[in-house]
């Protein structure tokens, strides 16, 4: 009898065993887990226009942002004729180069009428030159050339960039525009004081809400694409028989890095690093994944969008920032 027991024993050890693993087999399966807060540690929602553009470096986050891997906004179609194959060399070098606005219009109709004119006997400028000939072509190349270029530097000044990503906290005048991180064009969204602390409230919120499983207090936060991308979230979670919860969330710091106005919305995108006790239990409330005891930092670009001028700021993108 004794030898029976002893025999059954490590039985019942390698079936607790294998229930064990069992149970974490889902969780292994996903080793997303550990990056449970709201948004899964994935790049999500929409920015507009310009979902599909690479936000600019900020202070806060100078390597930029991923690109979406989950959006609902249809990529743009290419633009006819910009399809074919770019050539090679110097060439190419000079077509790649912007050029001035000026250069193109007033330098482009200049050439055009002298070539013209000389095609048919008139010189650069008609005949006044009369048997002046090439001394004067020559004289008045010149004089194009000091013209074009006086010309360029009359009105370079007006296409200057300007301006630095903003920290939270440091208000502009309303009445001016708040300039793009990393020396983008400005825009004429200007975003207050007021408006940066909406942004740390909706993210201690937006995380609060998450912890809770409360999808119904998100839906007034965030954009319905946002909802559905934390409610299928919060669903492969608890079908993992895991429950993700985010607390005692700290705003670390942030800047201002675009925020511009199309179809009759305000669109902000900001960074934003903030640090927090960053958990998942089993459904008994026993830790699996994260430590109770240690804060985990992030770094993440959010984006609000609101009615132009008015309204509650709404979360519409979520973005991470690369790994380096």
């Amino acid at each position: 009898m004794k030898q029976n027991s002893s025999r059954q024993m490590p039985r019942k050890s390698i079936v607790l065993a294998a229930s064990a693993a069992l149970t974490m087999l889902p969780l292994l399966a996903h080793p997303d887990v550990a990056d449970a807060r709201a948004g899964g540690g994935f790049s999500m929602g929409s920015r507009g226009s310009r979902t599909y553009s690479a936000p600019a470096p900020s202070q806060t986050a100078p390597f930029g942002a991923t690109p979406f891997q989950r959006t609902m906004t249809p990529r743009p179609q290419p633009t006819p004729g910009y399809g074919a194959q770019a050539p090679f060399g110097a060439g190419a070098m000079a077509m790649a180069r912007p050029r001035h606005p000026f250069m193109n219009g007033f330098m482009g109709g200049l050439i055009g009428a002298g070539l013209f004119g000389m095609m048919f006997g008139h010189g650069m400028f008609g005949s006044g030159m009369g048997g002046s000939g090439f001394l004067g072509l020559l004289i008045q190349l010149a004089l194009v050339f000091f013209i074009v270029r006086w010309a360029i530097r009359r009105f370079a000044g007006s296409r200057a960039n300007g301006g630095n990503a903003l920290p939270f906290g440091i208000q502009r005048p309303a009445a001016g525009p708040v300039p793009q991180g990393g020396g983008q064009q400005p825009v004429g969204v200007a975003i207050t004081a007021a408006d940066y602390q909406a942004f740390q409230q909706a993210l201690i919120n937006i995380q609060t809400a998450w912890s809770q499983q409360n999808v119904g207090a998100m839906q007034h936060m965030a954009t319905p694409e946002m909802v559905s991308y934390f409610s299928s979230q919060l669903n492969d979670l608890a079908s993992r028989g895991a429950r993700n919860v985010v607390s005692d969330i700290r705003f670390e710091r942030g800047d201002l890095v675009e925020s511009w106005r199309e179809n009759g919305f305000d669109y902000a995108t900001v960074a934003m690093q903030y640090s927090m006790i960053d958990i998942t239990t089993d459904m008994t409330g026993r830790v699996i994944d994260g430590d109770p005891a240690n804060r985990t930092t992030v770094t993440e670009l959010w984006t609000f969008v609101r009615s132009a001028g008015t309204g509650t700021w709404l979360l519409s993108a979520i973005q991470q920032t690369p790994r380096r």
